[in-house]
């Protein structure tokens, strides 16, 4: 069985986070699943970006058990394990620590909606799931870290399917997509939603969220039945 075409897609995502700004050294990863053969290809561990290829590439099924490759997967893979296997959906994953959606996430903030950028992506303020505790820290630390993404979205009323991105509280963000591609787009737009909250919390400590009816407008037009947002 050929697992090509997810190798060859992980690796191009992995190749899209340096070349946005959205990972110092080897910090970060990307995956990329095949529903259909359920599996997915992850970046290996600790490996520079400059000497990935394709065939590099891990492949596991959706209970982290490797199915084809000589190196280590990423520490973070038993957390795109449980994503996969708990959100059918889902077909790409991105974890980076980014200076902005990291720096909220250590703040143990939800990033506040405060403007139109925002609204193209979700409605809500962006999520900060609050960290794990000892128990959990102390046993499966990377799979308990997927629970700990469900289980904020589960308390909060959240729909993965809507909202394509988290930060986890003292640690980093998380994001993910139909395919890895989206998952990248949606790191490199939690990022910027991070940067631009924080500069309008220093401009304006006491800014107020975006109102309700510009959310539901350009949240729509981009996304809604009769949404008229690009060709």
């Amino acid at each position: 069985m050929s697992y090509d075409h997810i190798k060859q897609e992980a690796f191009e995502a992995n190749m899209q986070l340096p070349r946005l700004g959205l990972v110092l050294f080897t910090f970060g990863n990307v995956s990329a699943a095949d529903r259909s053969k359920g599996v997915f290809a992850i970046k290996p561990s600790g490996v520079p970006y400059e000497e990935l290829t394709p065939d590099k590439m891990v492949i596991l099924d959706f209970g982290a058990n490797i199915v084809e490759g000589s190196l280590r997967p990423s520490s973070d893979t038993k957390t795109h394990a449980v994503l996969y296997k708990q959100w059918e959906e889902i077909g790409g994953i991105v974890h980076t620590h980014s200076t902005y959606a990291t720096s909220w996430a250590q703040s143990l903030k939800d990033i506040p909606i405060y403007g139109t950028t925002h609204a193209d992506y979700n409605t809500v303020d962006i999520p900060c799931a609050p960290p794990m505790d000892d128990k959990m820290i102390k046993g499966d630390y990377e799979y308990e870290t997927g629970f700990q993404i469900i289980n904020c979205f589960k308390e909060r009323g959240l729909n993965y399917k809507e909202l394509e991105m988290v930060l986890v509280g003292s640690h980093a963000p998380f994001t993910w997509g139909k395919n890895a591609a989206k998952a990248v787009h949606n790191s490199a737009v939690l990022e910027f939603i991070a940067q631009t909250a924080l500069y309008t919390e220093m401009i304006n400590p006491g800014a107020a969220r975006l109102k309700e009816a510009i959310r539901k407008k350009h949240f729509e037009r981009k996304h809604g039945p009769d949404s008229y947002y690009g060709q």
